[in-house]
């Protein structure tokens, strides 16, 4: 196992991918952590200055679900190196609550360099590992705050989790066929393969595309829709609902269970409030997902 930086960290070279439940090595931005308190932790980051969905197309932002993904990765690392949580334990989300501040993701002539600070705490026990934990991020980028977050979770073995799932896997799972999707500009979007919303008889009723083959997305095989499509499902729903309002800018999120493959998932811009559009995903008669979604206006990414 790769040791700590015993200093602040510095970009070196990335962590291994494993650590942060990634297949790919270009969707691993994380590059170094220490410990600086109890628990407490700083975790160096490397952003690219081009990608496909994570960056404008023009290449001028960074996009805030950027933002989500590296701070999702740097709990994610933290729980194996500094809890002991072996790899191949499955993570679940439960709440992810972030503000960003898109006036500082602007790209520059170089990778930006973020550094997050993490302070853990309730974390609970089970079997002396830990089963779960809260965690909140302070996003930090040239001295200046990126994002704040707030996150919680669960761990578990595979044994544990292939009962909580009974039986599905990657394997035994298939997704329907990918409907048609909305246009990309009107989700904010350059290209049609990102687009993850399809279009219904109701003007505020989508269906979630579960393309299994979209890199970014399904950077490995999962036997269910992961938490950060239902994220830019969210994002893309608020863009088409309230585009004059500004680029979604914080995503304040509970899931509720596991949204599955091989059932059609629903996307609803339900109610807007003065701190943005809350938005459900439903799969039957359940509700999976909803986040509220809110927006800085005069910050449209193209």
């Amino acid at each position: 196992m790769p040791q700590p930086l015993a200093e602040t960290p510095t970009l070196m070279a990335t962590v291994p991918r494993q650590f942060v439940h990634r297949a790919a090595v270009a969707e691993t931005f994380l590059t170094g952590w220490n410990r600086s308190g109890a628990d407490r932790f700083s975790v160096a980051a490397q952003w690219p200055r081009a990608h496909g969905l994570h960056v404008s197309s023009d290449r001028s932002a960074y996009e805030p679900l950027l933002v989500v993904e590296t701070i999702r990765q740097a709990g994610t690392l933290i729980t194996h190196t500094e809890y002991d949580v072996p790899l191949g334990y499955h993570f679940v989300l439960q709440q992810f609550e972030v503000d960003t501040f898109p006036e500082h993701l602007t790209v520059g002539p170089i990778p930006a360099e973020p550094l997050v600070e993490l302070d853990f705490f309730d974390v609970r026990y089970r079997g002396g590992r830990p089963a779960g934990a809260r965690y909140t991020a302070e996003v930090l980028l040239d001295g200046a705050q990126v994002a704040s977050a707030r996150v919680a979770f669960t761990c578990v073995g595979d044994s544990v989790y292939r009962r909580l799932r009974g039986g599905r896997t990657p394997d035994t799972v298939s997704p329907p066929p990918v409907p048609p999707g909305l246009p990309a500009d009107a989700v904010g979007r350059a290209l049609p393969a990102d687009v993850v919303l399809a279009p219904t008889e109701h003007d505020d009723r989508w269906q979630l595309r579960i393309d299994t083959a979209h890199p970014v997305f399904f950077d490995h095989p999962l036997d269910h829709a992961p938490g950060m499509l239902l994220l830019e499902a969210a994002r893309q729903a608020a863009w088409v609902r309230a585009a004059k309002a500004g680029s979604p800018a914080s995503f304040h999120a509970v899931f509720h269970r596991y949204a599955e493959l091989d059932e059609p998932v629903w996307i609803e811009a339900v109610e807007e409030r003065d701190t943005g559009i809350r938005i459900v995903a439903t799969q039957g008669e359940s509700t999976v997902f909803e986040c509220l979604v809110g927006a800085v206006a005069g910050c449209a990414i193209v």
